[in-house]
């Protein structure tokens, strides 16, 4: 079974990063890429079946990745969707704001190399092996 992530990242580096994360982890996901809040609820509203994550950055161009996410999880048809904030930020007030949203989990992008592809692994680990979603969701 093919797992599909929509990464919402604005920093070329950062998807790449991200993508070899994944292909090193060998999770066989499908990546979409977004390069902007508004550009994720577009690709969402148009793609027949939903990720099975969302990796949102939270500063983002148009849309901040708060406003995606609350838009996410005010929409029906997206409101269960596994959604990983993964950000630089590791301020209290988005930690606070992005778990209020309903985020599955917020993790802060490590600088060094090695530990953000270890990160990323195990991201996609969990988020796409271990956790369980409701068969059911739209």
């Amino acid at each position: 079974m093919i797992r599909r992530i929509l990464l919402v990242e604005d920093n070329p580096d950062d998807e790449s990063l991200t993508r070899r994360a994944l292909r090193r982890g060998d999770r066989g996901a499908e990546v979409t890429v977004a390069r902007d809040g508004a550009a994720a609820l577009e690709t969402l509203a148009a793609m027949a079946e939903l990720p099975d994550l969302v990796l949102l950055d939270l500063k983002l161009p148009k849309l901040d990745g708060a406003e995606v996410l609350r838009q996410i999880r005010e929409n029906i048809r997206t409101r269960h969707l596994c959604v990983v904030v993964f950000t630089s930020s590791g301020e209290p007030r988005d930690i606070a704001l992005c778990q209020d949203l309903g985020c599955n989990s917020y993790v802060i992008k490590p600088v060094a190399y090695e530990s953000y592809i270890s990160t990323v692994q195990q991201i996609g680990a969990y988020w796409l092996t271990l956790n369980k979603t409701s068969p059911h969701r739209a």
